[in-house]
């Protein structure tokens, strides 16, 4: 799939506006510049990014209602992956976004993004691990923990309650057998709409 066509379900299935898409060219490239000075992403992923980094992401905003005000939490952001391009969905959505982040070379190209792209619907954090209390409605993230770590942390540090939406390969369903969810959780599987082995996770925390 070549960027054009990842524009045009971004655009047409997703609800990215223009200005927003305009945003995700320019992150693209500066992507690129800096993933040559450090290793932000795989460079065996660097001429896939729309499908492999982007529309991966991007495909989370199915999941959250956009009639409502929503504060959002990526554990280990990375590069941006899914949190970034979920806060640059569209002007219109109010989505605020906090990235956590624990490297300091990941951080500080957040931050310059940040700026660059003038993006003030997100704040840039340091180590998940280090907060004590973290409001959020809904947690997302991707290539970050097992299924049972990302519980722990929610459990311990998540008001409740919130939803979380993991991005999870071909090892979905035996992440999910491997914890007791109780009843203060409830979960479903979607399929991604990138790789037809991926998975998604979706827990309704009570």
């Amino acid at each position: 799939m070549n960027e054009l066509k990842v524009i045009e379900i971004l655009k047409n299935e997703l609800g990215f506006s223009d200005s927003s898409i305009k945003k995700l060219k320019k992150f693209h490239n500066y992507l690129l510049e800096y993933n040559k000075r450090y290793n932000l992403i795989s460079k065996n992923t660097e001429k896939s990014i729309w499908i492999r980094h982007i529309l991966d992401s991007a495909q989370i905003i199915k999941f959250i209602d956009e009639s409502k005000d929503h504060k959002i939490v990526d554990f280990g952001s990375g590069a941006g992956f899914p949190g970034l391009i979920i806060a640059f969905y569209n002007e219109n959505v109010r989505f605020h976004v906090k990235l956590y982040e624990k490297s300091p070379v990941k951080r500080a190209f957040l931050i310059n993004i940040k700026e660059k792209l003038d993006i003030k619907n997100i704040e840039i954090e340091n180590d998940v691990y280090e907060k004590k209390k973290i409001v959020a409605d809904v947690i997302v993230c991707r290539a970050f923990k097992k299924l049972e770590e990302i519980l722990k942390i929610s459990r311990e540090t998540v008001k409740k309650p919130h939803k979380l939406i993991i991005l999870k390969g071909k090892n979905a369903q035996s992440e999910i057998n491997n914890v007791s969810l109780g009843s203060n959780y409830s979960y479903k599987l979607e399929k991604s709409i990138t790789d037809h082995n991926s998975k998604i996770i979706i827990v309704d925390v009570k």
